[in-house]
């Protein structure tokens, strides 16, 4: 019999469709729940010292003993596999994160009859600490946009990228999946896909696009032009990796002098708190952002809010 976790993951991969991405994630949460497992007294009794450090030591037992163990988990295992994530100081969300996985996986043995009940779901997904996102001044922002040398090839490039993303407010998978096909410039907006695989249109405004053709022209001038393939390439003319446009972006906050460390994720966070404080309106903002559930832009609103605090405290005679 296959290993139960390999054999879900290519359930999703193939009959889900999920991204590659989101496959590794969930293998490698997978990869710890069976590592607790490996550890996991067949008579019922919980080391409470266990930490996440000395699982990740461990191996996953073979097919045979990882099967048993895993229809065999209860649900008193999976709290206890919870409270040893919690106790070696994993974030909420992180926690929230595995256990979703868990009651991914435990919903696939249920649905393919291995098992008649989910041990996961009588676990409530711990709830979550309200955070806002980190969000730059628009004078911070185009400060960081004007630090790249748009005179070289690498500075067009990397112009480009920053524009984009914060002018179509894109994840950064999103960015890296763009092709030279997708730009319309004659409406200056950009097909681009999304999480689920859903592809939605973006305005990505003139800046943005005058940026981007700079960047071709110049990378035409290099080689034979193209007119599909990748946008952003690298130096070997492959698609860029996420993890280079977040390396640049660190060196550019730097050139910038912009104290505050964000991620290329913090850009579309700008997007849609600028849009809102300039007037746009809520499910305006979720569908360019791509959200499928209004609560998840509405975060954004607290930001909002709170600049208008800002002012009222500033503005009002009587606020002191």
């Amino acid at each position: 019999m296959p290993n139960l976790i390999d054999t879900f993951l290519d359930y999703i991969r193939t009959e889900r469709d999920l991204s590659a991405h989101t496959a590794r994630g969930y293998g490698a949460d997978l990869l710890q729940f069976g590592q607790y497992l490996s550890v996991l007294d067949p008579l019922g009794g919980f080391d409470e010292t266990l930490t996440a450090d000395e699982l990740s030591a461990r191996e996953l037992p073979d097919d045979e003993t990882l099967r048993t163990r895993v229809l065999g988990v209860l649900p008193a295992d999976i709290r206890h596999y919870l409270a040893v994530l919690r106790n070696s100081h994993y974030s909420k969300s992180t926690v929230a994160r595995k256990l979703a996985t868990l009651r991914s996986f435990y919903k696939y043995l249920v649905r393919v009859g291995l098992l008649e009940d989910s041990p996961v779901s009588v676990i409530r997904t711990p709830k979550q600490d309200r955070t806002l996102p980190k969000c730059l001044e628009v004078e911070q922002v185009e400060r960081l946009l004007a630090a790249p040398d748009s005179r070289t090839f690498l500075g067009s490039r990397d112009r480009a990228i920053l524009e984009t993303i914060y002018a179509g407010g894109l994840r950064i998978s999103e960015l890296v999946g763009l092709n030279i096909e997708d730009l319309d410039r004659e409406t200056c907006t950009a097909r681009v896909l999304g999480k689920g695989k859903k592809q939605r249109v973006v305005p990505l405004g003139r800046c943005a696009v005058e940026a981007i053709e700079h960047h071709l022209a110049m990378r035409n001038l290099r080689a034979e032009p193209l007119t599909t393939g990748p946008m952003f390439v690298n130096r070997s003319g492959k698609r860029i990796s996420d993890r280079s446009i977040r390396r640049k972006i660190d060196k550019y906050m730097i050139e910038a002098e912009i104290p505050t460390h964000i991620s290329p994720h913090t850009l579309r966070h700008c997007f849609a708190t600028h849009m809102l404080n300039n007037g746009a309106d809520l499910r305006s903002v979720q569908e360019l952002l791509g959200h499928e559930n209004l609560a998840t832009t509405q975060i954004y609103t607290h930001l909002t809010t709170r600049k208008l605090q800002d002012v009222y405290q500033n503005a009002h005679p009587l606020a002191r």
